[in-house]
């Protein structure tokens, strides 16, 4: 594991998706889930977040698209909080949300909907 990349992917994993998120998933991680989570925190978030080329508010976008494409609901979930976090609002994840009903399907786009809101109501969006 490089160090000084798990660091960035960190503090980057911590600000986008909050403290409390990442650090109890990390708390739960046992010998067979740990090297996970060192993987997805220094190449996902070190690695990819960290790169300069698109802002977060960007790869938040980006991220919610091509998650509820792939109708990962508790990813999606984790992302929609994250992508509140870097900026992105309603409605612009209405447009990202109708475009995935078009692209990928309706059943994808009314699944990405539903756990919005679902989301929203937590936050109190």
């Amino acid at each position: 594991m490089n160090k000084e990349l798990f660091d960035k992917g960190l503090k980057i994993r911590r600000e986008v998706l909050g403290a409390e998120t990442v650090d109890a998933v990390l708390k739960s991680a046992d010998d067979f889930f740990m090297p996970f989570q060192e993987f997805v925190t220094q190449y996902c978030w070190g690695e990819i977040w960290g790169r300069p080329g698109l802002d977060r508010k960007t790869r938040s976008l980006l991220n919610l698209a091509m998650i509820a494409t792939l109708n990962r609901s508790s990813e999606l979930k984790l992302h929609i909080k994250g992508a509140l976090n870097n900026g992105v609002t309603k409605e612009e994840m209405v447009e990202v949300f109708l475009q995935v009903a078009v692209y990928a399907g309706v059943p994808a786009g009314l699944e990405s909907f539903r756990l919005a809101r679902e989301v929203f109501a937590q936050e109190g969006v």
